[in-house]
């Protein structure tokens, strides 16, 4: 069985007639592929971290990180791919796997002496 994963984009515009190109064939190529925008959204503020923010964020839940290498490396759809590399700049493109819950995560962990506990 394969599980889903979550593709993280967050980015800056840098050229809209590029980007724009990308957008018109992205949406049926993403959804061929497997995957799904489950989230857009135009940059609110900060509230915490040091990251640099990111005018825009996209969140795509693919059907397995193989429908997302499928998209990625398809060779029809080489030069689509370009379109957002040039449409995009400052681009963070991450990868989550989808969780039912935190356990998974605070399975094990350190408590404030360095100490592991689970």
């Amino acid at each position: 069985m394969t599980n889903p994963v979550y593709a993280l984009n967050l980015f800056d515009i840098a050229d809209r007639d590029e980007y724009l190109a990308y957008s018109r064939r992205s949406a049926k190529e993403v959804q061929a592929h497997g995957g799904r925008v489950i989230a857009l959204g135009k940059f609110r503020s900060a509230v915490t971290g040091d990251f640099e923010p990111r005018t825009v964020m996209i969140l795509v839940e693919w059907s397995s990180k193989a429908a997302f290498d499928s998209y990625c490396n398809d060779p029809k759809i080489a030069d689509l791919h370009s379109h957002r590399e040039r449409g995009a700049s400052n681009y963070v493109w991450h990868l989550f796997d989808k969780l039912e819950d935190l356990r998974p995560i605070l399975k094990w962990g350190k408590d404030t002496k360095g100490e592991v506990f689970r």
